[in-house]
């Protein structure tokens, strides 16, 4: 990548086996998509800075040359008040000219990337590399984005999530997921049985809905969207009709979950199941769950695998509600009740 120094010199960024290096795309402040060159956890960071002069022969001065590894986190609402959860620096030059084309290489050696990087509509978490030479009137800094992908393993015997959710005397449902954790490109896999169908539902569908959370308090800004939607059923469903979900994830844009990343922000999701009567009331019931990035390369040398171990306290088990739980729901209020069918029931309504 280059950078001009007005009409003096360049400054060319190489990083190493760059050739044989992922890229990424991701999306820049200006809504456009842009080619970021990917790292792990752990991973030295190496390459070389080129200066190189315009005019031969030529004296370009300065006060120094120095080159910083930066992950940083900045609310968009905040701007100007940065929180840097990574700075290294390493100098490249001690103050002096150049009058010739000139190399500098540089190393930073299996540096921790705790966190993923991320684009949202309030915060983005980016890592950088930023080369400064300082010069007597104004210093020139220039800019490099790397892309960060923060890997996880989770157990294969993940628990599945059933539950049961009416309206009392007008719908009784019970829908199944069979995990609680996807990684980026799994499938969901479910279904949906009526056991009481007393509206005339028109469709039904299931949406990934995302949840980006920044700030704690009265300062805290809470922003939902739709990543997915995917109709499941159209037309009037019939009791005792079973309805199956397969979703696939890899099609959509999809970031791992996030819990309070430097004490800034949260990314969460959700599936949200609605369904819609003939007079188009909506009725849906969202269920969280945890999506996570799984590794795609094998994990050696200088590279730290970055395992983040299942949240059993958490996540572990089936959903359970309580029997005597209310479950009057009026259509102009969107979620549906949820209860605990027992054994044997065989009531048209939902416990």
């Amino acid at each position: 990548m280059l950078f001009g120094f007005g009409q003096s010199a360049e400054v060319q960024i190489k990083l190493a086996n760059e050739e044989n290096r992922k890229t990424v795309k991701a999306r820049g402040e200006d809504g456009n998509m842009h080619d970021h060159y990917l790292y792990y956890d752990g991973e030295s960071i190496m390459g070389t800075v080129h200066v190189n002069l315009k005019k031969a022969n030529q004296k370009f001065e300065h006060q120094g040359i120095r080159i910083e590894f930066i992950g940083q986190i900045e609310v968009y609402y905040d701007r100007g008040n940065q929180q840097d959860f990574i700075s290294l620096t390493r100098e490249l030059a001690r103050p002096g000219e150049l009058t010739q084309n000139t190399q500098f290489p540089f190393e930073f050696h299996n540096v921790e990337k705790p966190y993923e990087s991320y684009m949202g509509s309030n915060v983005k978490l980016r890592y950088f590399l930023r080369v400064t030479v300082v010069r007597r009137i104004t210093d020139i800094t220039r800019e490099l984005d790397l892309a960060v992908h923060a890997l996880s393993s989770y157990p294969d015997n993940d628990s599945s999530i059933k539950m049961e959710v009416g309206i009392e005397d007008c719908l009784h449902i019970e829908f199944e997921y069979n995990k609680n954790k996807y990684h980026l490109q799994d499938v969901i896999v479910g279904k949906i049985y009526f056991l009481l169908v007393r509206i005339k539902i028109k469709y039904m569908e299931i949406a990934i809905l995302k949840t980006e959370i920044v700030g704690s308090g009265p300062n805290t800004f809470k922003e939902s969207e739709n990543v997915a939607k995917f109709e499941i059923m159209d037309g009037a469903p019939v009791r005792g009709e079973s309805i199956p979900i397969r979703l696939f994830l890899a099609g959509y844009d999809l970031t791992p979950t996030m819990r309070d990343v430097g004490k800034k922000f949260s990314v969460k999701y959700s599936l949200n199941l609605v369904l819609v009567d003939e007079e188009d009331r909506r009725y849906f019931k969202q269920q969280e769950v945890t999506l996570w990035r799984k590794a795609d390369i094998a994990v050696r040398g200088g590279i730290a695998e970055a395992v983040i171990q299942s949240e059993d306290a958490q996540f572990s088990g089936t959903q359970k509600f309580t029997k005597n739980e209310p479950e009057l729901h009026h259509p102009e209020s969107p979620e549906m009740k949820s209860g605990r069918s027992t054994p044997g029931n065989n009531s048209d309504s939902s416990s």
